[in-house]
């Protein structure tokens, strides 16, 4: 008897290792350009480092470190994948013997009055002794454990990309913050140092009116172009409180003033990395999130598909009952059991058809959102590159007309000195050049924004050295 069923529980491993309902998962195929529409020479290599480090600026590394050993959302991320290994354990445990004990002592009282009676001179007391080791195993026939344990690790392996997705908006967020608020800073001096400028201006007018040299118009045009200029000192400030606040939430802390290192205008612009857009498909941590939801997915599509097939169940027990404390352990008192349960629907009113159906619409939802992640980041991709192009040609043309600019003031301060030209071409020179200086500090932010925005459209394995660094 033992050997037949060693032998039945032999047939059934062998089999349940081999059948597995539902569809395998095969990528779908998307169909990827051969080159981006700004053409960069091939420099994957360069996506796979720490580029934040090329800005040479210490200031910056230390805050990125920081931020991901502190940040709350790489903490929450990293539970998250601690929850869903833990899923999958339990899941898999699902498909293997499970074994038990128990054991119990207890004295006790029976009726007189019950059936079988019990006769006058029997006791009614006694006590019992109960003690055995229990086994069970759901022999997955049908493969729907596997199905289950495939889609929670497909399910780990998506939280892992969503780490790895906070994690790159994390060091993005950081430099782009970090770089803004640079900007910020040197438009503040242009500020200061543009209403200093001008309230001396406006006390040499004010001297010159006392000594009738001047007009009293020219002494007010002085005094709104000194206004002008002490007026966007407040909103420059605000900006720099803004983003020291959020670059404070981004490191973890509460809002406090952020350390500077280099000024903006001795940042050293990293190199752009270029590669063939299907590169996208191996590195960017929302695609492979993605598709390892789809691949999960199309997993639950076989887990609820052999709900259709029966289920096998195998018990033993073996123990020792006894009412006798001296003879539990005695070969008297053994018990034992061996069994196999076979349970199956015959008819469910479409309850499971229902979780089919509804499973290979969820398989379709994923299978749009992975095209639709893809689409967006080749879309993401090529934004960024074209961005970087674009802005540093329009900061190099603002610099040169801030050049003409400054010119310009100098010939209308010149030709006024003269007598030749009223204080308003002065008036109308100045505040365009101080418009321009202000512009072209923040043109040049967003330029070194937009390769910031190329890494992280990109991805790459630069994602995953952050990623080490929040251990």
């Amino acid at each position: 008897m033992r050997t037949g069923i060693a032998a039945a529980l032999g047939a059934a491993a062998l089999v349940a290792a081999g059948c597995a309902v539902g569809p395998d998962y095969v990528r779908p195929e998307i169909g990827t350009p051969a080159a981006w529409r700004v053409d960069f020479e091939k420099a994957a290599e360069v996506a796979n480092t720490k580029w934040w480090e090329q800005f040479d600026d210490p200031a910056l590394d230390g805050l990125i470190e920081t931020a991901l050993r502190e940040n709350r959302d790489v903490r929450i991320a990293a539970a998250r994948v601690d929850q869903f290994r833990g899923t999958l354990t339990s899941i898999r445990a699902l498909g293997l013997p499970q074994f038990g004990y128990g054991g119990g002592a207890s004295r006790n009282q029976v009726s007189r009055e019950g059936f079988p009676p019990i006769p006058a001179p029997v006791d009614r007391e006694f006590s019992l002794y109960e003690g055995a080791f229990s086994a069970a195993w759901q022999v997955d026939l049908f493969g729907r454990v596997r199905r289950l344990s495939e889609a929670a690790q497909a399910q780990v392996y998506a939280s892992e990309q969503a780490k790895r997705g906070v994690v790159l908006s994390i060091v993005s967020g950081v430099a782009a913050s970090y770089i803004t608020l640079r900007g910020a800073d040197r438009q503040l001096e242009i500020a200061q140092a543009t209403a200093t400028n001008f309230r001396e201006s406006l006390r040499i007018f004010e001297l010159r009116f006392k000594a009738g040299i001047v007009s009293q118009t020219e002494v007010v045009q002085v005094r709104s172009q000194y206004l002008q200029a002490m007026a966007a000192i407040p909103a420059i400030e605000q900006q720099i409180a803004v983003l020291e606040n959020l670059i404070s939430l981004l490191i973890g802390g509460d809002p406090q003033p952020i350390p500077r290192g280099r000024p903006i205008g001795e940042f050293i612009a990293p190199s752009i990395p270029a590669d063939l857009p299907s590169s996208l498909l191996q590195r960017r941590p929302d695609i492979l999130q993605a598709e390892q939801n789809l691949i999960a997915a199309n997993a639950n599509i076989g887990a609820a598909r052999a709900l259709y097939y029966p289920d096998i169940s195998l018990t033993g027990l073996f123990g020792s009952v006894s009412t006798e404390s001296g003879e539990f352990l005695s070969g008297s008192a053994t018990a034992w059991s061996v069994g196999a349960e076979l349970t199956g629907p015959i008819f469910t009113s479409g309850a499971i058809s229902g979780q089919v159906r509804s499973a290979e619409a969820q398989y379709q939802q994923a299978l749009l959102a992975y095209q639709q992640t893809i689409l967006n980041a080749l879309r993401e991709t090529n934004d960024a590159l074209a961005g970087t192009l674009n802005r540093a040609e329009e900061v190099e043309l603002q610099l040169q007309r801030v050049e003409a600019l400054r010119e310009f003031v100098r010939l209308a301060q010149l030709k006024f000195e003269k007598g030749v030209a009223g204080y308003l071409e002065v008036l109308v020179a100045e505040n365009e050049r101080f418009a321009a200086e202000l512009a072209s500090i923040r043109l040049l932010a967003e330029r070194y924004n937009q390769i910031v925005n190329v890494y992280q459209a990109m991805g790459g394995g630069w994602v995953d050295l952050a990623d080490s660094m929040t251990q």
